[in-house]
């Protein structure tokens, strides 16, 4: 901007002041400058007291300043242009703010160095002589920067675009060139691939004419083998003709050695028969006794029922004394079923302790191939369930009966000199089979054992 008044220039009869001799502005203030003028005029309402407020703007007086700028720029603007004592308000703080700046305007010189928004804006509120044609000459600055900066961006943009064309251009060329070096690859893999195409055409050619000829051989073998399968079938028949013939030989055969054989039984039976009745005729006669025994045989049946072979001598609580007993060869185990559940598992349900106790049981017989019987009261059982396994057997005491009474049967029914275990911590279990010859194993220390 050029230093000196305001007036004059191109447009000076445009701005001409009308017949009350205000001065006008031919076209709106320029955006930057509405802007600045709204902003200071939003810092004024801020200050002013509440009865000196525009009426239209009271609403927007409390807002921060850049919220009532933002909010209320349109209001702030027209009350600017219509409200000669507002716009007086906002041009005293001008003043104060750019005191050099207003006293050079209402003087005719305008600072060179000053920005032209701020001078638009001073001179739009101040209003000194010439103000419009101000206002005018800062707009064809705007106006010219502006499009000084459109051509500056425009220029930017092409020299962009230049460099963009000449990258383009470069990577094209690199493009073309590794194009060109791939074409020469492709060429002389396709040489490379035609010829290992004739070679497989060749290879294939050999194979199919291998094929044909053991084709052709197949055919022949096949035809050979074929006569002489006719051939062993007519012989396969044939011998099988003679063995049927043979087979029915053998059973008459068998058939004539067994008619021999059931007369001489019957022969025979009929001889001890006659023996027996005379025997017992005899017997009858002459008052034998039925059986004859020594001495010696009774005092060894008397010693057997009181006592059976030895199971060790380690005591009941000993931890390997059921580990000792199950190596004894024979050995015949029986497990009082509720007294271990109820001692190690009590806790389950009665179907559960069984279950959870046989399976157990039948790990035990599978490791150690002893016999092992175990038995439940059955006062519970409404049917009692079968064997779950072969290699243990589940009894159940009869209505009317104990499974202690069962455990004792079942150890008086064993030979004399097998050995027994009872795994039971019922004291008059122990004590009955003890006195049979029986050995006792504690219960909790058969679960150790399982576990």
């Amino acid at each position: 901007m050029s230093s000196g008044p305001a007036t004059g220039g191109a447009g000076e009869e445009d701005r001409s002041e009308r017949e009350d001799g205000e001065e006008h502005l031919v076209r709106p203030l320029p955006e930057p400058v509405r802007a600045r003028v709204v902003e200071y005029g939003s810092d004024v309402l801020g200050g002013m007291r509440t009865s000196d407020l525009p009426p239209v703007l009271r609403r927007v007086a409390r807002f921060e300043p850049r919220r009532r700028a933002r909010l209320a720029g349109p209001q702030i603007a027209a009350q600017l242009e219509t409200d000669p004592e507002f716009r007086g308000l906002v041009a005293t703080r001008v003043e104060q703010v750019w005191p050099e700046l207003a006293e050079g305007m209402r003087s005719g010189v305008v600072p060179p160095a000053a920005d032209p928004v701020t001078v638009a804006a001073c001179a739009y509120l101040l209003r000194p002589p010439g103000w419009a044609g101000i206002i005018e000459d800062v707009h064809l600055e705007l106006d010219r920067r502006h499009s000084a900066k459109e051509v500056d961006e425009a220029a930017e943009a092409l020299e962009g675009v230049r460099r963009e064309l000449e990258e383009a251009r470069r990577d094209l060329q690199t493009d073309l060139e590794r194009q060109r070096a791939t074409i020469v690859d492709q060429r002389a893999e396709i040489a490379e691939l035609r010829r290992k195409v004739h070679h497989e055409r060749q290879r294939a050619k050999t194979a199919t004419a291998e094929a044909e000829q053991a084709l052709a051989e197949f055919r022949d073998r096949r035809d050979e083998t074929e006569g002489r399968v006719s051939g062993l079938e007519v012989e396969n028949r044939r011998l099988r003709s003679r063995l049927a013939d043979a087979e029915a030989q053998v059973e008459n055969s068998r058939r004539a050695v067994r008619a021999g054989r059931n007369a001489d039984e019957a022969r025979l039976r009929v001889l001890l028969d006659v023996l027996v009745d005379a025997s017992h005729g005899l017997r009858r006669e002459l008052a034998l006794p039925t059986g004859l025994d020594s001495p010696a045989d009774l005092v060894a049946e008397a010693h057997a029922e009181r006592r059976r072979v030895s199971l060790g001598g380690l005591p009941d609580d000993d931890p390997g004394l059921l580990d000792h007993l199950l190596t004894v060869p024979r050995v015949h185990l029986l497990v009082d079923g509720y007294n271990v559940t109820k001692t190690g598992y009590g806790n389950l349900a009665l179907a559960d302790q069984r279950n959870r106790l046989l399976t157990s049981l039948e790990g035990l017989a599978s490791r150690t191939k002893a016999e092992i019987t175990c038995v439940f009261d059955g006062a519970d059982v409404d049917t009692p369930p079968v064997t779950p396994s072969r290699r243990v057997r589940l009894l159940f005491s009869a209505p009317g009966e104990t499974a202690d009474e069962v455990i004792v049967r079942l150890v008086r029914a064993e030979p004399p000199g097998r050995p027994i275990a009872v795994v039971t911590s019922d004291k008059e279990i122990v004590q009955a089979v003890r006195g049979v010859g029986a050995r006792a194993v504690p219960s909790l220390i058969f679960l150790r054992r399982l576990d």
